[in-house]
């Protein structure tokens, strides 16, 4: 099947109507996922070690009749250590210096929270102390989506913010352990490691059971079963996000070779069926290159039919007017990653505000950051970078706030409060502030 990717320009009269409808991504909710996560965490929360046992051995098909005891799902320290040694030279010293690149990063994020105080005329102090969560689960793909740099970038952060307790959930199908994942889990810190997986990891996670303590926050990707999890178990437990589809928008002002842009658009086609691809230039002759390149260089990509697929069903190579109007269509777009290969990158990054990733200049491809450069990779996708952002060590802290008032402070600040409470009704509230009062 040929790509057949669709060709749009700004200027003609459905174009927005026709972009939005490109863009327009919602998640199906499939009932039969819907009532199979339902019944598996109320089993996980009522039955606990029992129905995670029961789940993981059928589920992912463990050999040898299924493990006898949850014991079995347990990766010790020295197992995580042993592969990252095991490991080619090679990919272990390129996860350590992805870990160490991402370290740094998000160690400069720690310092822009710390807390504050403020003293007040009166004495009164007030402030803001943050702390970090006692204990996170992160949920790492396991099998044929087997993502050691996901492992880095949830528990990195995590780490960097001060959490004490590092719960991976990971599953194996077929009983087979992915090594560079472990080898991950060692170099980022990992404090535990269970071989589980789907609806009934996050189910144990939230709720805990006899052997699995319940955690504060889970983070990271998953499938159907597992988004669907996240999503009803939110409240019990903070998640960080419901990941839509990957997303990859290119702003070119004609000037970089379109094989490279043509790959990067690839880049993130080949995650997925669904995933978004779009490019906007100004420049009509530059875009009949890059479409050249595609057609020249896809049938050398292994994953050609999930990138044609989402290339035709959802990618765009887009006539704009100028990169000023490339500009405010990307942040309607509001995209998950966001490239800027152009001459003047800083110019046009000045006029973006919704993206989850900038990634500026001809030589910044979107690849890098998902493995090396140090900032995230778990980005808001589906237009929801208009109000998230990508997963940081803010995600691991919590603020409290900090409230000394000294005894002239609440001469003053109890009349005012006395005052609003007896006008909402609330008499208690308003007796409790003018005790405090000099008669």
């Amino acid at each position: 099947m040929a790509v057949q990717i669709r060709k749009l320009d700004s200027t003609a009269p459905d174009f927005t109507q026709t972009l939005d409808a490109l863009l327009a991504f919602e998640a199906e909710t499939d009932d039969a996922i819907e009532s199979a996560v339902a019944r598996i965490l109320a089993d996980v929360k009522k039955r606990g070690d029992a129905a995670v046992l029961e789940y993981t051995n059928t589920f992912d098909r463990i050999p040898n009749g299924g493990a006898a005891s949850m014991a079995a799902f347990d990766v010790g320290q020295a197992e995580l250590d042993a592969a990252l040694a095991a490991l080619p030279d090679a990919q272990r010293d390129a996860l350590r210096v992805a870990a160490e690149r991402i370290r740094v990063f998000h160690e400069r994020q720690k310092q822009e929270l710390n807390g504050f105080t403020f003293t007040e005329p009166d004495g009164t102090v007030l402030g803001q102390r943050v702390t970090p969560l006692d204990r996170v689960g992160i949920y790492v793909p396991g099998g044929k989506a087997a993502y050691p740099s996901s492992v880095l970038m949830n528990a990195i952060p995590a780490k960097v913010a001060g959490v004490q307790e590092i719960v991976m959930v990971v599953p194996t199908p077929s009983g087979v352990k992915n090594q560079m994942v472990l080898a991950a889990a060692s170099i980022a810190g990992v404090t535990r490691v269970i071989t589980i997986g789907g609806a009934q990891a996050v189910g144990a996670l939230a709720y805990g059971t006899e052997s699995i303590p319940a955690v504060d926050k889970i983070v990271g990707p998953g499938n159907a079963y597992v988004a669907a999890a996240k999503r009803r178990v939110f409240g019990t437990v903070g998640i960080d996000m419901i990941a839509g589809p990957s997303e990859i928008l290119v702003l070119c002002d004609g000037t970089t070779d379109p094989d490279w842009v043509a790959m990067d658009l690839f880049s993130q086609a080949e995650h997925d069926e669904l995933a978004q691809a779009i490019l906007l230039c100004p420049d009509a002759d530059y875009i009949a290159r890059v479409e050249e390149s595609i057609h020249k260089l896809l049938p050398t990509m292994p994953r050609a039919a999930t990138i044609t697929t989402s290339l035709t069903d959802r990618g765009a190579l887009v006539k704009v007017r100028d990169m000023e109007e490339a500009c405010t269509i990307a942040n309607a777009i509001a995209a998950e990653h966001l490239e800027i290969s152009a001459e003047e990158p800083l110019k046009w990054a000045d006029r973006i505000r919704h993206a989850g990733a900038m990634f500026l200049g001809r030589f910044s491809s979107e690849s890098l950051g998902d493995y090396c450069c140090g900032p995230n990779h778990v980005l808001p996708t589906s237009r929801t970078a208009r109000f998230s952002s990508p997963l940081g060590v803010y995600d691991f802290q919590k603020r409290s706030s900090i409230i000394q008032v000294s005894e002239a402070g609440a001469q003053t600040l109890g009349k005012v409060a006395a005052t609003l409470a007896y006008g909402e009704g609330l008499q208690a509230h308003a007796r409790s502030a003018e005790l405090r009062l000099k008669s």
